[in-house]
């Protein structure tokens, strides 16, 4: 089976992405990476990101949209899944570790 690149994207890359890029580093056959959408983020989303993405996983719907909005030409053939995670948790918080692997988890086995 083939390694599979994904990619999570959350408002500023300081909790929610990172902590799903840190969950699911180590799973067998994936690649993962992590970005934000906002301006002051701490990795601010590339261009080179989304096309090395086969799966791009967001947090609320609202980055969806600005996702399509600064990168939609970049998005074609891609699958783009809203988790709907919103911004209530701290960086590797147990109640975030368990939504990531419970609605993340079936999309990435």
């Amino acid at each position: 089976m083939s390694t599979r690149r994904v990619l999570f994207l959350c408002s500023r890359n300081r909790l929610r992405s990172p902590t799903a890029e840190q969950v699911f580093r180590d799973w067998p056959q994936l690649e993962v990476d992590s970005a934000g959408l906002s301006p002051d983020a701490d990795t601010l989303l590339s261009a080179e990101q989304v096309d090395w993405a086969e799966l791009i996983l967001v947090m609320e719907a609202a980055h969806r949209r600005r996702l399509q909005a600064r990168f939609g030409r970049h998005l074609h053939g891609k699958r783009v899944v809203v988790l709907g995670i919103p911004d209530d948790y701290d960086f590797m918080q147990p109640e975030l570790v368990e939504l990531l692997l419970k609605k993340a988890g079936p999309l990435l086995r």
